[in-house]
């Protein structure tokens, strides 16, 4: 019995990781649609959001579902750009490169983290 339990964990998990990816996905798009979203951060700290948020989303993709470290960061560049356009549509809100550049950064630094993580577990065992 411990065998099976052992093997449905990492299912579990990666099924886990992927309701976290889904519930920043919603997060972005439902809550930064809200009227509080106007003005929650004020620069230079909407900046240190976005990298937060998308390292928090590629570090997900990455170490928790499995997804190579360029799938993870292409996929946090594609949701990065989705909610730049989105935010075009909504009052109060403006899209920018800066923001896109932040999301690209925090990006890269979560799969960073996954990775050197993932290497010393990989080393421990």
């Amino acid at each position: 019995m411990p065998s099976a339990v052992l093997t449905l964990m990492p299912k579990f998990l990666r099924l886990l990781a992927a309701l976290a990816a889904l519930a920043i996905v919603l997060g972005l798009f439902i809550g930064g649609a809200q009227p509080y979203a106007v003005g929650l951060f004020t620069p230079p700290w909407d900046k240190v959001a976005h990298a937060t948020v998308f390292a928090g989303f590629a570090f997900i993709l990455h170490a928790g579902i499995g997804w190579r470290w360029g799938w993870a960061v292409l996929a946090a560049l594609a949701l990065g750009s989705a909610d730049e356009l989105h935010q075009i549509f909504l009052p109060g809100r403006q899209a920018g490169f800066d923001d896109l550049a932040a999301d690209l950064i925090g990006a890269a630094l979560g799969v960073l983290l996954a990775s050197i993580l993932k290497q010393q577990i990989r080393a421990r065992l």
